[in-house]
């Protein structure tokens, strides 16, 4: 066993890298693995140039059990080095996701989402005889199905998102530009480089701040360079030696952000319980003082207990809400509302408050 080292890139088969890293020692991977395009020519353009396509050694198979072998191996060796509440990320294409996605399951990880990576800028069908390509899929799984824990930013996510919650269908451009790595004649030196906007949500959604990334396909470092600059620690598998080179320049010009920009908004999960009745003890409202629906055509008195009454009808915020709704359930929390100068405000405002004095 080799000493854990981390923010380094691994030269090597991938299968055999994998093995010399510790037992749970990191928090996520992010794989993008040989697509086995099965390619049966060239590609050409209408007008007869050769598209630049994949037909790298690295994604030639003999068969599909070749590939299926080859993907449980390194699948196997990453459910091994994940941390009990890590979680793996897979992408591929029509080509390969179905079999990645059954090996998944097989070796007993637990899938949470799929994500479609919509191309605002795909490559089209040449030929014509197909549907434009447009998306790749993602996999986002559980170490295993018995597992309780492992990091979701939901709140971030959402804040990220305009208060939205985030989907699961990602519209992104394809790597161009000034991100697309060239070689030295100026071609792309990679034919499958992400974009680095898909890895920093993917690392913004399932890590945090300090965590090991492990990358088992670096190729040009795109999982690095977004790890670096989000704060989190990476290991890179690479078996090309052009490629790790590119990687670690890359990843070298890339300055992390502050320790203070990179927080993210926090879970109210995580927060103190404030049950009602403490906005009461704390004087923040007194009994007998008015709350009002969203729309305010309908109020309920506060008693000291923390209860509400409307006429006949008590209970707590919760209960009451649901009662005047005609609803299942209701979160008191969002639907109660008191006057102030300004207008009417969230009851939610006021637990913050309460929270904020708890430290």
């Amino acid at each position: 066993m080799t000493e854990f080292k981390t923010d380094v890139i691994l030269r090597g088969d991938c299968v055999e890298m994998l093995k010399g890293l510790p037992d749970a020692s990191v928090d996520m991977v992010f794989a993008d693995p040989p697509y086995n395009l099965q390619l049966g020519g060239d590609l050409l353009r209408p007008d007869n140039s050769k598209v630049d396509a994949v037909d790298d050694d690295w994604d030639k198979f003999g068969s599909f059990a070749e590939y299926d072998a080859f993907t449980r191996a390194w699948l196997s060796e990453c459910r091994r080095v994940l941390k009990p509440e890590g979680s793996i990320w897979v992408i591929g294409s029509y080509h390969n996701i179905f079999r990645l996605g059954a090996a998944i399951q097989d070796l007993g990880f637990w899938v949470l989402n799929d994500i479609i990576w919509r191309k605002s800028n795909p490559m089209p069908n040449f030929k014509g005889t197909r549907f434009t390509n447009a998306h790749e899929t993602l996999i986002w799984a559980a170490r295993s199905r018995d597992q309780k824990r492992y990091t979701f930013n939901y709140d971030a996510l959402k804040a990220f998102n305009e208060d939205v919650q985030m989907r699961s269908d990602w519209t992104l451009a394809l790597c161009t530009g000034e991100e697309r790595l060239k070689d030295a004649d100026g071609k792309k030196a990679h034919p499958t480089q992400k974009p680095e906007a898909l890895l920093h949500r993917v690392l913004l959604s399932a890590t945090r701040p300090g965590d090991v990334v492990l990358d088992p396909f670096f190729g040009t470092g795109t999982t690095g360079a977004a790890a670096r600059r989000l704060g989190r620690s990476f290991i890179g598998v690479e078996r090309d030696a052009t490629y790790a080179d590119l990687a670690e320049k890359r990843i070298a010009e890339v300055i992390p952000a502050s320790a203070d920009d990179l927080k993210v908004m926090g879970s109210k999960k995580t927060e103190p319980r404030v049950p009602f009745g403490a906005l009461v003890e704390a004087g923040l409202l007194r009994p007998g003082d008015r709350l009002y629906c969203p729309k305010g055509e309908r109020e309920a008195r506060v008693r000291a207990d923390g209860s509400l009454v409307v006429g006949d009808l008590t209970g707590s915020i919760h209960k009451l809400g649901a009662l005047l709704e005609n609803a299942p359930a209701c979160n008191g929390w969002t639907y109660w509302r008191f006057k102030t100068d300004q207008g009417f405000k969230s009851i939610d405002a006021l637990r913050a408050e309460v929270r904020a004095g708890l430290g």
